[in-house]
């Protein structure tokens, strides 16, 4: 077992994030492992969606020419890299990594390793045939009702191969749905030489993974405390995590960059996606926010501690993703005088246009940007000399006929409807389907991880 702190940087919080925070965090200092999150729920059905139409399609392709730029950093400092940036297309995502191996010039240096077998998408009928319902965990709809119309199914794979792989000796790492947190925990379980059972060090990894997996968010970015003050935020640090073989931490960043690390921004990061902050659940072990304990250790760093871990759970959670029909949103801005009265009075012109013309929708949503868009009812009263409100009108069907003619109803509201009208440069509202979210859990002998490391060949 390793004796001293491990350095687990985030380099993304998502695919999007800043393309250069990765290369930052590998050359402004010292770290062992940089961590690069790059999934959410959407995510996977838009890479459904993508390797659909090319198979060749399918993972986070900004992940590829990343590793190009850093391999030979990575491989000359011993820096391990772990990323579920290969979406649904594992394979693919290999493929591009080998090339930009050789590239670099790093070839019979680099170990690349994958973790496959989260994606369930072709097993559905197989496992509905199985006994396995996959219900929904909002409303307890058996998945054979959407069978049909699913786009993607991924389970949540935890730490176990991941801690495999490195054990394997593998220098880039690259899964499916991973949990976000075990990306960061499972370099803790591999150097440490946690027991499976350690239910309170797996606690602290859980929490550790969790302020890390959101990058800038966990030091200044998106800061509600004092955000006006934060210092150089064009430079954000990303965080560090500091680990040690007992289980507490220290969330820190590198020395010379922009942000900032308090307790009191790292709280707002553990709040961030809270449901029951008792049980805090991972295919790993369930660790118990309650329990948490923060402190700071100097400037821009937090030691956090006291965690409480519970034993894992006997099943694993799906993330589903399927069609549910087809909307269109549709914009225009009104200026003053009068604003929000203008926008009001296109919205009835609109809705009775929409009645005259018989169609139906299953849901009509209106917003007024500018005045109640982001607080609703909570706004109160529109203020009387508002300068301009963005009138936003949303429909959604199971047809696709009616969204498609409420398309062709905004642009006529811009001569017969109210006066001021501006901001229709982007045209035409656009038909997209509605891809709905239907979370689900599963057996975890249900589902069996692959595991492959190879040297990449000149």
């Amino acid at each position: 077992m390793s004796r001293r702190a491990l350095r687990i940087a985030c380099g993304q919080g998502f695919w999007g994030d800043r393309l250069d925070a990765p290369i930052e965090q590998v050359r402004r200092g010292p770290i062992d492992f940089l961590m690069l999150d790059y999934l959410a729920e959407v995510t996977m059905s838009i890479l459904q969606k993508q390797k659909a139409r090319d198979p060749s399609q399918g993972y986070a392709r900004d992940f590829v020419p990343l590793l190009e730029e850093i391999f030979p950093d990575i491989v000359e400092k011993g820096i391990r890299v772990i990323s579920n940036a290969g979406g649904v297309n594992i394979a693919g995502c290999r493929e591009g990594l080998v090339e930009a191996a050789r590239a670099a010039g790093v070839a019979d240096r680099a170990r690349i390793g994958t973790v496959t077998g989260d994606d369930i998408l072709e097993r559905l009928p197989d496992l509905i045939a199985a006994g396995h319902e996959l219900a929904n965990m909002d409303d307890g709809r058996p998945l054979s009702e959407v069978l049909d119309l699913v786009e993607s199914a991924n389970a949540y794979i935890g730490a176990a191969p991941i801690v495999e792989a490195l054990a394997r000796g593998a220098d880039v790492i690259v899964t499916g749905r991973s949990t976000d947190t075990a990306l960061t925990y499972a370099p803790m379980i591999h150097a440490f030489g946690w027991s499976w059972d350690d239910w309170d060090r797996i606690a602290h990894g859980i929490v550790a993974g969790h302020i890390n997996e959101c990058g800038a968010q966990a030091s200044g970015g998106n800061c509600m405390i004092d955000w006006e003050t934060i210092p150089d935020l064009a430079d954000v640090g990303y965080p560090i995590v500091e680990a040690t073989p007992e289980g507490p931490f220290v969330l820190t960043k590198h020395d010379g960059t922009g942000g900032r690390i308090t307790p009191a921004i790292v709280k707002e990061q553990v709040l961030y996606e809270m449901g029951d902050p008792r049980e805090y659940i991972t295919p790993d072990g369930i660790a118990d926010f309650t329990t948490i304990r923060l402190e700071a250790d100097g400037p821009d760093r937090v030691r956090v501690h006291g965690v409480k871990g519970r034993p894992r759970t006997d099943m694993l959670k799906v993330s589903i993703s399927y069609r549910a029909g087809f909307k269109a949103v549709g914009t225009l801005v009104y200026a003053w005088p009068d604003a929000v009265a203008k926008a009001q009075k296109a919205d009835a012109v609109l809705r009775a246009r929409l009645d005259r013309l018989g169609l139906s929708f299953d849901e009509i949503r209106t917003e007024y940007v500018g005045w109640n868009a982001t607080h609703g009812p909570l706004a109160g009263p529109p203020p009387e000399d508002l300068p301009e409100v963005e009138l936003r009108v949303a429909v959604k069907s199971a047809e696709k006929a009616p969204v498609e003619r409420f398309t062709r109803e905004i642009a006529p509201l811009i001569l017969s409807g109210p006066p001021s009208v501006t901001g229709f440069a982007g045209g035409r509202p656009r038909v997209q389907d509605i891809v709905a979210y239907w979370p689900a859990l599963i057996d975890r002998s249900a589902i069996e991880p692959g595991i492959e490391v190879e040297v990449v060949e000149a």
